[in-house]
This record gives C-alpha cells, structure tokens and sequence, in this order.
C-alpha cells in the first residue's frame, strides 16, 4: 500500500466503511488523494508507480488528471464522505465560536507567515469564542502554539498524520468531525480541506487573512492567485452558505461515494469477508 493512504487513517476510515472492522487495513489498489487539491489528486514529491490507480475525490480532479495524461483514475469521494456516511449526527448539536485552521507546513517545509498579524485579524472578525487547530507540526513548536494560546484561544491539534506507516493516528478524522460539529464556522486563512470537510459538516465557513506562504511552495498548479481566482464564492469574512454547501458537496465528491460491497470490489478487498457482529 502506498504510504499516503495511511494518512490522517484514510486507509483506516474506508476500511470500516467497507464493513472489514477497525483492525489493519488491508493493502489498497491504487492511490487515495489524501488532500484537496488543485492539480492531479496526487501530491507532489511523493513516489508514484507509473500506471498505478488513481482514486480521486472528484470528478473535476479526473478531468484535471486526465488532462495531465493519466488515464487510470476512478472518483471514489473523499474518506471524510466516508466518515460522514458512519457517523449518526446528533439529535441536537450544541454549536458555539469557530474553529480556526491556521495554514501549516509539514515535515519537508515550514509555514512562513505573520501570525501576530492573523491572530489580530481573527479577534477582530470572530463573533464568539475561537478554538484553534493547529497542525501538529506547528502545534509541537511551542513559541508558535504559545501565540495562539496567549491571544486567549483555545489551541488544539487533531493528532499526527503519520509518515511512512508508522505513528498513523485512525481516529484522527472522527476527532476532527467531532470538533467541527461542536462550532458554527470554520475558518481558514487558506481554501484546504478542513474548509470543505467545515461545511460539510454543517459549519458556516470564511477564508480570510494573510495566506502565508511554504518555503520553496510549488507554483506547479497556480497556487493561491488561482484558487481565489477559481473559487472567489469561499472568500471573504461572510461566505453565502448555500453556494458553498454545493461547492464542497462537488469537492468532496458526496455524490460518488461507493457502497460497501463496490468499494471493497475497487480497493482490491472482494476477497475479504465482511466483519459481522
């Protein structure tokens, strides 16, 4: 199995859907794009068997892959549809503030940006009280997280991604729905997943403030100058929620999602039994 597809418990989170249990996932048939993006579903710099499937969350990634040359993609949604099809929402959720996803770097880049400047801006612009999440890169930088921490915010992480196989965290995605559900809105200074995976589950969402820059970003796709380009709806302080709620219905791929026996059949699983109780 490809690496990538253990993170943030993907792997993990198609597998129960699948019906196999909450033990190992077993190995999958291709490539599960493991985040939003503007390009091809894959990420780049990560290895890549020429000719090995692509399972992709959209349909507007397939196309975009298609036009690079890749012909072996399939759109299966994101794992967080997955997720969002087990997890019974609640009777009557008790919804309070925003969570704030600070744009963050990664193990091979760091984040660099004003952070001073963006906690001003979000105490400015949030009405209630603010939870922010950080990445766990950042979140383990303890100058970075003491800022946050300092501005009065509650500083959360959702746990590590994993790397490699190893230290995978597979509750990382129930956590992050758990956290979303408890606010009105998502915010972010940068379009990502955790601004789609906000709005669908019921948050109210806004991209706003300095989107800060990777060292050595890749400009390969158009970069932010594209994204707000191509979706200047998800912008500003106030996002019109309808029209966002079908942007992230689209992104995600909700409407492509595979039933049980199906995915177990594309991931190469058909041979497994489903887990009874």
């Amino acid at each position: 199995m490809h690496h990538a597809n253990h993170f943030y418990g993907h792997a993990h989170v198609l597998a129960r859907y699948a019906g196999l249990g909450d033990g190992h996932p077993p190995r999958i048939n291709g490539y599960v794009q493991h985040g939003w993006n503007i390009g091809d579903g894959l990420a780049p710099g990560h290895p890549y068997a020429e000719g090995t499937p692509s399972l992709l969350w959209s349909e507007q990634t397939r196309r975009r892959a298609w036009s690079v040359g890749r012909r072996n993609v399939t759109v299966i949604g994101a794992p967080f549809s997955y997720l969002l099809a087990m997890a019974d929402e609640p009777e009557s959720p008790q919804r309070a503030g925003t969570i704030w996803y600070p744009f963050h770097g990664w193990e091979g880049q760091h984040v660099e940006g004003d952070h001073e400047r963006l906690i001003a801006q979000i105490q400015d612009t949030e009405p209630g009280p603010v939870t922010v999440c950080l990445y766990w890169h950042e979140h383990r930088m303890r100058r970075v997280r003491r800022r946050y921490e300092n501005a009065g915010f509650r500083v959360i992480c959702h746990g590590y991604r994993g790397h490699w196989w190893t230290n995978t965290d597979p509750d990382f995605l129930d956590r992050q729905l758990t956290e979303l559900r408890q606010h009105a809105r998502v915010a972010s200074n940068r379009l990502t997943s955790a601004i789609f995976y906000g709005i669908a589950a019921g948050c109210a969402p806004a991209v706003y403030g300095n989107p800060m820059v990777l060292a050595n970003e890749d400009p390969t796709f158009g970069g932010t100058a594209r994204i707000r380009r191509q979706w200047p709806e998800l912008h500003g302080e106030q996002v019109h929620l309808p029209t966002a709620v079908e942007i992230a219905r689209a992104e995600l791929g909700i409407d492509h999602r595979y039933p049980p026996a199906a995915l177990r059949e594309l991931l190469g699983w058909a041979y497994l039994r489903e887990e009874t109780t």
